[in-house]
């Protein structure tokens, strides 16, 4: 079976692909029964198989070879491209696993599916469009199987997204246009689809076929819109973006709308001043440019033509000029407009004073209007003249009409529907009529005002008195002008006032009396250095004064200074005296002020005093509270404290640099407070307490190497008392007598323990050192010696141990140890105690010369 085999490959080697010798073949493999399903071989020829596969580019595909549940033992995949008879390997396996040729990479992803010999096409590539072999060959226990398998492969291209390409974007009305729908990619057969959405945004098919061309023949307004094409094969589909397409036509015969919409049988009609608006509409693309034209003259460019306030010189033609700029074509209409009058705004209804306002007059006019307008008056007439063209009048004599009267005038007119009308209601003023005073600036001139208001119609109102010519008068109000300084109190202004509905005349005068100036306290009591304000104040005057001025006690006007505080408005003036002196405030003050008619002065006696001298203080207590001697603590009184009614404001703590020297005082050697060197004694330097309750304060930053002297002075305002005797500051307070028991306890206690301590060390070792202590305890007979020969041991023994300390004197013990008797020492050698000087120490002798130990304790 190997030699047919390899026969068989050397065949197909060269008529096919040229595969290279592949070195030795697999022993033969028993029949599979899955063999049996493939299309029988008989007698021995090969078996052709055909398919057809479609396939997307850059989708997958799968190419099947056999069964999928029969590996071939040998099979081979080629490709032929399309109108070629060249065939190139893909992939082949010759039992030893397949290979890949370089041509697959051109197909697309090729891989060959596991345990099978079909081929999975991944990511396929439009170059894969052609016919794929597959030869493979089973081999059986009798004899080999060649089958061939042709793959029919059709690869296909998704359509691209089209874009649409039309002959004319902008057509004329009428004439042909094409569409195409032009696409980049796309394998057929195509089918095209067309659309169209007008402009309400219905979405129409008007066209469909396998062409990518569409006519439109004569088109008209009706296909202005947008259009789209559709593309479809059996992969997918893809619209177009849209494109718009205007048809160019018009203009058509133009519209007039006329507002507001009046007909007459001239044509329309306005009335004058209202608003008239003309809209000329007319069909045309692109949109008609409007002219319009007012008695074959030019008068506005645009649709809507506009006239406010319209007047009758406006009535006339009409004409709207459309024109089409774009295709130089033009239409136009004429309307007939006809402007109608009325008189302007509302019948106007008033009411006016006659003959001196002793009558009422009612008045309706509405001027203007063609024709003109009739006026009716209605209500409680009484006299109802003659009604003219434009004006209609009623009388009433004075006190005849009342104020709850209504008057109403009707309003007729041809150019308005429904009538118009006005009222009037005529009302007496209310309450009395008002008179008040009041100056120009610089006192030039008095005013006199008179006013009645409110009413209608307005009253009349007029001044009498000296100097007025003639009544004459005004409505509502009146002023009269005076000189300054003429008026008299004596000389009464009086006004009157009068109106047609009211019987009697009104009046009221102001008064013309000087000014009045009010203090609350004639005569002020100070004491010296308070501030004081003094009130001055103008009761009420209808006559308007002038500021009011203070004058101070030596008649000179008071300003806002240092001394002197002004606080005033127009009723009141407050003069406040700062700081006040006895000799330089003590007077009488003036406050003064003027108007028209005079002026006046009232006058404020201002008393100051001197505060009383405050009481005596007294230092009790002056000493340093640290030895330091930098801070030193004060104590004071106050003396006769409940006798003094004046108060006082605090203390002066006062003191001087001092130096303590030696001297004699009273035939004593005494230290003696002298000035200090280098510094003035007459000095004091001070310290405000400003507390007059306190009694006690610490002084610090003080020269501890320096005597001071201090005293204290209370002060009241500016009044000082009597400075009170100097003190030096004592020394603190210092308890040394427990120290000095403590320490001399402590001494002898120690002195005590020591002593125990060598006698008993001696006695245990007085067999080794019989010297020693025969030298401390010595015999019976030589102790004898020592107690005749040598009194004076225990006399210095108790006259020792006194010692001046700090000028203190202390006494302590002290312990005199028993000594033997030298033979060398001679009573010449020993001081007496008259003399208080120590004894002379003997030779010293390394021999058996006697110890003399002595322990002295000193308290201090």
């Amino acid at each position: 079976m190997v030699d047919p085999l390899l026969g068989l490959l050397s065949f197909l080697s060269r008529s096919l692909l040229l595969v290279s010798a592949y070195g030795y073949m697999t022993p033969p493999v028993p029949f599979p029964s899955s063999l049996e399903k493939l299309v029988p071989n008989p007698s021995g020829e090969v078996v052709y198989q055909k398919s057809s596969v479609y396939g997307v580019v850059d989708r997958a595909v799968i190419l099947d070879c056999g069964l999928a549940t029969l590996l071939p033992d040998i099979f081979i995949w080629s490709f032929t491209k399309p109108g070629s008879q060249e065939i190139k390997n893909v992939v082949y396996d010759l039992g030893k696993g397949h290979r890949m040729q370089a041509l697959a990479q051109t197909l697309g992803q090729v891989t060959v599916i596991s345990n099978t010999a079909s081929l999975s096409i991944e990511r396929l590539a439009l170059a894969a469009h052609g016919v794929f072999t597959c030869q493979a060959i089973y081999d059986t226990a009798t004899e080999a199987r060649f089958y061939y398998y042709y793959v029919y492969l059709t690869v296909r291209v998704p359509i691209s997204k089209p874009y649409l390409e039309v002959s004319e974007s902008s057509p004329v009305e009428g004439s042909p246009i094409w569409m195409r729908c032009n696409l980049e990619n796309g394998t057929g057969p195509i089918q095209y689809e067309w659309h169209h959405e007008n402009m309400n945004g219905s979405v129409t098919v008007f066209g469909q076929g396998n062409s990518s061309i569409v006519d439109v023949n004569n088109i008209n307004r009706n296909n202005t819109g947008w259009y789209r094409c559709r593309a479809q094969n059996p992969v997918n589909s893809e619209q177009s973006d849209r494109t718009w397409l205007s048809i160019i036509f018009g203009p058509d015969v133009p519209q007039i709308d006329v507002t507001p919409y009046t007909m007459t049988e001239r044509g329309y009609s306005a009335l004058e001043r209202e608003t008239v608006s003309l809209m000329c509409q007319a069909q045309s693309n692109p949109p008609s440019q409007y002219v319009w034209l007012y008695n074959n003259s030019q008068v506005f460019g645009g649709p809507q033509y506009t006239i406010t306030k319209i007047l009758r010189m406006h009535t006339g033609d009409y004409t709207c000029l459309a024109q089409n700029t774009y295709l130089n074509t033009r239409s136009k209409k004429s309307i007939s407009l006809t402007v109608y009058y009325p008189p302007d705004g509302l019948p106007t209804c008033s009411v006016e004073g006659t003959t001196e306002h002793t009558s009422l007059k009612l008045l309706c006019t509405w001027t203007g209007g063609f024709p003109s307008p009739k006026l009716i008056w209605s209500g409680d007439l009484v006299d109802q003249e003659g009604v003219n063209a434009n004006t209609a009048t009623l009388l009433y004599a004075q006190g005849t009409a009342s104020n709850n009267s209504l008057f109403k005038c009707q309003g007729l007119h041809m150019a308005i529907k429904q009538p118009v009308e006005c009222s009037v209601q005529p009302y007496s003023p209310a309450g009395e009529p008002q008179c008040f005073a009041y100056v120009t600036s610089n006192n030039q001139n008095l005013m006199l005002s008179c006013s009645w208001d409110g009413g209608f119609p307005k009253a009349l109102v007029w001044w009498e008195g000296p100097g007025v010519q003639g009544k004459g008068g005004q409505e509502a109000s009146n002023i009269l002008i005076l000189r300054y300084g003429t008026v008299r109190s004596e000389q009464p202004y009086v006004c009157h006032a009068r109106h047609p509905l009211v019987a009697q005349t009104k009046t009221c005068t102001v008064p013309l009396e000087p000014p009045v100036l009010r203090t609350q306290r004639r005569t002020v009591t100070v004491f010296e250095g308070t501030d004081v304000q003094l009130t001055c104040s103008l009761m009420d005057n209808n006559l308007p004064s002038n500021e009011i001025t203070w004058f101070n006690n030596r008649g000179v006007g008071v300003m806002d200074t240092s001394k002197y505080l002004l606080l005033r408005s127009s009723a009141w003036a407050n003069l406040t005296v700062r700081d006040t002196d006895e000799i330089q405030d003590s007077g009488q003050y003036r406050c003064t002020t003027s108007n028209a008619v005079g002026g006046t002065e009232v006058n404020v006696t201002l008393v100051v005093k001197r505060y009383p001298m405050p009481p005596n203080a007294s230092l009790v207590s002056v000493m340093y509270n640290s030895p330091q001697r930098n801070q030193v603590d004060l104590e004071w009184q106050v003396h006769n404290e409940e006798d003094y009614k004046g108060g006082w404001t605090g203390f002066i703590l006062e003191y001087s640099w001092m130096f303590e020297k030696p001297g004699r005082r009273n035939g004593k050697n005494e230290s003696v407070i002298v000035p200090h060197p280098g510094k003035i004694a007459s000095i004091w330097y001070s310290s405000i307490v400003q507390d007059p309750e306190q009694r006690a304060h610490t002084l610090g930053s003080l020269t501890p190497t320096v005597t001071y002297q201090f005293r204290i002075t209370s002060i009241n305002h500016r009044t000082l008392g009597h400075p009170s005797a100097p003190k030096s500051p004592a020394e603190p307070r210092q308890n040394s007598l427990p120290a000095i028991i403590g320490a001399a306890i402590g001494g002898m206690l120690f002195a005590a323990i020591l002593t125990a301590l060598l006698l008993m060390y001696i006695i245990r070792n007085r067999n080794n050192n019989p010297r020693l202590h025969d030298l401390l305890f010595g015999r019976q007979h030589s102790q004898s010696r020592e107690n005749i020969n040598f009194p004076e041991d225990e006399v210095m023994g108790s006259a020792g141990g006194i010692e001046d300390v700090g000028g203190l004197s202390s006494s302590g013990p002290t312990v005199a140890l028993p000594r033997a008797a030298s033979p060398l020492t001679a009573p010449s050698q020993s001081a007496t105690p008259s003399t208080g000087q120590p004894p002379t120490e003997p030779p010293f002798d390394d021999g058996n010369e006697p110890v003399n130990v002595t322990i002295t304790v000193k308290a201090t």
